[in-house]
């Protein structure tokens, strides 16, 4: 056999049985994780939860009686510092603002990702000019307003619902689509 496992029909690779869940494994899990990803303490929690379940499975137990397991597990790479849902959500937020999506977006990505949403609300929280910021660069991205090679007044409603719908508020959607984002046509 070779680096892709074996093949036992002829066309699909034989599966690794899921190994037993025991505290040990499931810490070990859970650093190979955050070594590869930065996550919440919902996300890791769920990310865990799904190799339990899949062991359960397998195995046919019960994947109730590992909720404590799972617990102490999170419990302790929150405590240790590994995994902070502020820090986490203060650079993923700095990270989607810099890409042009707007506070609304952030904060629900944010929540999607298991943020409370206090904390979801205000790490995307921004001004108005950061706002404006990120309107620009989605209207750049998406080719609207300024940047439309087509014919601006025909687009102009299409244009300002796609910032609409990006989470954009209109004031903002209209200032970028009217040609406030202009001089930035030749950067």
């Amino acid at each position: 056999m070779g680096f892709g496992g074996g093949r036992s029909d002829g066309g699909r690779p034989e599966r690794r049985a899921p190994r037993k869940i025991t505290p040990d494994y499931l810490q070990r899990a859970a650093m190979h994780y955050l070594e590869r990803y930065a996550a919440p303490a919902a996300q890791l929690r769920r990310v865990l939860a799904r190799k339990v379940a899949a062991s359960c499975r397998h195995h046919e137990q019960d994947p109730a009686g590992f909720e404590t397991m799972l617990d102490e597990v999170v419990a302790r790479c929150v405590s240790s510092g590994l995994v902070d849902d502020r820090r986490f959500a203060e650079a993923r937020a700095a990270s989607l603002k810099r890409k042009g999506r707007s506070s609304r977006a952030v904060a629900a990505s944010l929540s999607a990702k298991g943020v409370d949403r206090e904390l979801a609300q205000a790490a995307s929280a921004g001004s108005e000019e950061d706002e404006l910021a990120a309107a620009r660069k989605a209207a750049r991205r998406k080719r609207l307003g300024p940047w439309n090679r087509g014919d601006r007044a025909a687009n102009r409603q299409k244009d300002l619902a796609a910032l609409a719908r990006a989470g954009f508020p209109m004031t903002i959607a209209r200032a970028v689509i009217d040609g406030a984002g202009e001089e930035e046509l030749t950067a």
